[in-house]
C-alpha cells in the first residue's frame, strides 16, 4: 500500500490565468489579518483573535440571511424564509460551540495579555448589535458608540429604521388572515419590541389548530428555536467570561459577568413563549 496519493493529470497546476482557491477566498488578506499586540507576543493571543474574527464572519452571514428572510416574508414567500431561519440556527450552534475553544484559555494565560487589549471589547461588535436590531431588540442609544465608524453606524441606522424579522412575520400573519391587532402592525419599528398580550390568542389559535396552519405553526417553532439558540449563545458567553476573568470589569467598561447576566432576561418573541402557558387550557 502506497503512502502517497498520486496527483491526477487533470488537476490544475497553472494559476497565472486560472483562479486559485487562495485568490478566490482572499486568503492572503484573511490569514494576514491577525496582529497580536502583546509585548512580548503571548502564544495564546492568536487564539483570542481568531475566535473573535471567525465569530464576526459568522455574524456577517447571519445578517445576510436575516435580511433575506425579511424580504421573503414581505413577499409572502414563507418556505424560503424558513430555509433562511434554519441556516441561521446552524450558524448559531457553530458560534455557541466555539466558546468551548476559547474556554481552553486559562485565567493565568489570559491575564498575561489582557491589559494590551486596552478598551477594545466584544461589546463594541456592531454586527452583533445589528443582529439584535434585526430581531427586534432595538436601542438607538447604541448608535453613539459607533460615531467614529460611519459604515457601522449606517448599518445600525438601517436596521433600526426597518421592520424587524418578527415585525415582518406579524405582517405576514395578518395578510394570511390571522387577527394581528392593527396597533401592533402600525407600531413604531424604531423602538424595541415589547410584549403584546393581545397577540397571544392569535398564536394560541395557530398552535391549537396546527393541522390547518402547519406552515405558520412550523414558522413559530423556528422563531422559538432561534431565540433559544441565541440564549444558549449568551449563556455560554457568560460562563466562558466567568471562568476566564471571574467578576472583573469588562475591558470596554461594562460590569462584566453582571452585565452579561442581565442580557439573559431579554427576549425577542415574547408571545411565542407566553402562548405556551395558554395551550390546552379550557377557554
Amino acid at each position: 500500500m502506497s503512502a502517497q496519493r498520486p496527483l491526477e493529470n487533470g488537476i490544475v497546476r497553472d494559476f497565472k490565468v486560472n483562479l486559485s482557491y487562495g485568490e478566490y477566498l482572499h486568503l492572503a488578506e484573511i490569514l494576514g489579518g491577525q496582529h497580536p499586540v502583546s509585548v512580548p507576543e503571548h502564544h495564546d493571543e492568536l487564539l483570542f483573535i481568531v475566535q473573535h474574527q471567525t465569530s464576526e464572519l459568522w455574524l456577517k452571514l447571519i445578517i445576510h440571511e436575516l435580511r433575506a428572510v425579511q424580504v421573503y416574508l414581505a413577499k409572502d414567500e414563507l418556505r424560503p424564509a424558513l430555509k433562511g431561519l434554519a441556516r441561521v440556527k446552524h450558524i448559531q450552534r457553530t458560534l455557541t460551540e466555539q466558546w468551548s475553544v476559547l474556554a481552553t484559555l486559562t485565567p493565568t494565560e489570559y491575564a498575561q495579555f489582557r491589559s494590551f487589549l486596552g478598551t477594545s471589547s466584544g461589546f463594541q461588535s456592531y454586527q452583533y448589535r445589528a443582529i439584535e436590531f434585526l430581531l427586534g431588540n432595538k436601542n438607538r442609544h447604541m448608535l453613539s458608540i459607533f460615531d467614529d465608524q460611519p459604515e457601522a453606524r449606517a448599518l445600525l441606522e438601517d436596521a433600526l429604521a426597518s421592520p424587524s424579522v418578527y415585525d415582518e412575520f406579524l405582517h405576514f400573519l395578518a395578510r394570511r388572515g390571522h387577527g394581528v391587532p392593527v396597533s401592533i402592525l402600525e407600531r413604531d419599528v424604531t423602538e424595541a419590541y415589547e410584549y403584546q398580550p393581545d397577540l397571544v390568542p392569535v398564536f394560541q389559535q395557530i398552535y391549537e389548530n396546527a393541522e390547518h396552519n402547519w406552515d405558520v405553526y412550523e414558522a413559530c417553532e423556528e422563531f422559538v428555536d432561534l431565540e433559544e439558540n441565541f440564549q444558549l449563545w449568551r449563556f455560554r458567553h457568560l460562563k466562558t467570561v466567568e471562568r476566564t476573568i471571574g467578576f472583573k470589569r469588562g475591558t470596554g467598561g461594562s460590569s462584566g459577568v453582571g452585565f452579561l447576566k442581565a442580557a439573559l432576561d431579554l427576549t425577542f418573541f415574547p408571545e411565542l413563549y407566553a402562548v405556551r402557558t395558554e395551550i390546552g387550557v379550557p377557554h
